[in-house]
């Protein structure tokens, strides 16, 4: 137990450094071969944020172990709303543009949508992996397209690089693409297999874990990219940076490890975990919503948000230690 403990902290730490250092090299490398600003600023980092989860999940679902993949994408997302922008309205309230708010936030709502009636029947097969990757392939092509239209968006993106993208040179970043993906891949190995030894020696389910450790682990590069960029009183990144990553775990993360194999869905994630995870998305139109111009989530509001999310850890472990 103690070697699984070691390998999932190891494994997380790998995880995040590797995951930052394949975003760099990819943003360098783009940009040496002139692909424009924007496409980096929202496609490649975008990518980079939820690549651990979507490597963790696509291993998970390799080995046979479903319920970890499906675990991390909808405990991510719940990490993601009540965690992450709890925790950065309490650091500095957020502000933003509310037109950033009705572009993501109803088509996220109707991805869930999609998710809950997939789940419905238990099992979500191939065929409806296959379908949530066009419905990703979809949106990213939507959003290039949008962003392509809307000369802030491209500033934005442009700012939002690091000045290590625009310095590193291309035979440095294609050795950080190279060594970021290859440590990406082996660190997620070693995440699953001390998450499952992990899960065994408790007697829980892999759902579980994927809901508690690796969600939370896959989540720190959220984590850290939001409170950088309310530090830099980009408020609109903060919850832009959010419901993208949301929005690529319930399509992307499940499509891919649907497609490697099949996840059989219990009761528990429907009534618990989906629940969960719809109502807090939902819970976005209650506290960002406004008529006017700008939307916020308060302090109040953040740490409304927070104390679900520790009542929600809460919860789940009581379920693991039999707490009452």
């Amino acid at each position: 137990m103690t070697w699984a403990f070691l390998a999932a902290v190891v494994g997380l730490v790998l995880l995040c450094w590797s995951a930052d250092r394949f975003v760099a090299g990819a943003a360098a490398v783009a940009h040496h071969l002139s692909v424009p600003p924007l496409i980096i600023g929202m496609v490649i980092i975008g990518f980079g944020t939820s690549a651990p989860e979507m490597v963790v999940s696509a291993f998970a679902a390799a080995q046979g172990n479903p319920g970890i993949a499906l675990g991390n994408a909808y405990g991510s997302n719940t990490a993601n709303i009540a965690l992450i922008l709890g925790l950065t309205a309490v650091l500095s309230p957020l502000a933003f543009d509310q037109r950033v708010f009705r572009k993501e936030l109803p088509l996220l709502t109707a991805v869930t949508a999609v998710a809950a009636w997939q789940l419905w029947d238990g099992v979500i097969t191939r065929m409806e992996a296959l379908i949530l990757m066009l419905l990703f392939s979809l949106w990213i092509g939507w959003t290039i397209r949008q962003g392509m239209r809307c000369r802030a968006a491209a500033q934005s993106a442009a700012l939002s690089m690091d000045p290590e993208i625009h310095t590193m040179t291309l035979r440095r970043g294609l050795l950080w693409l190279l060594a970021g993906l290859l440590v990406l891949a082996g660190s997620s190995r070693l995440l699953v297999w001390g998450a499952v030894e992990i899960a065994q020696g408790f007697g829980v389910s892999d759902l579980v874990i994927g809901l508690t450790i690796v969600a939370l682990g896959t989540s720190l590069p959220e984590l850290a990219s939001s409170i950088a960029a309310v530090r830099k009183n980009e408020h609109d990144m903060a919850l832009g940076n959010v419901l993208g990553s949301n929005l690529f775990n319930t399509l992307a993360v499940v499509g891919i490890a649907g497609v490697i194999h099949p996840i059989e869905v219990g009761p528990e994630v429907l009534v618990r975990d989906f629940s969960v995870m719809a109502a807090l998305t939902l819970s976005l139109f209650v506290v960002g919503f406004s008529f006017k111009g700008q939307g916020s989530i308060n302090r109040i509001e953040g740490s409304v948000l927070l104390a679900v999310y520790l009542g929600y850890m809460a919860y789940l472990l009581s379920t693991v230690f039999g707490w009452r």
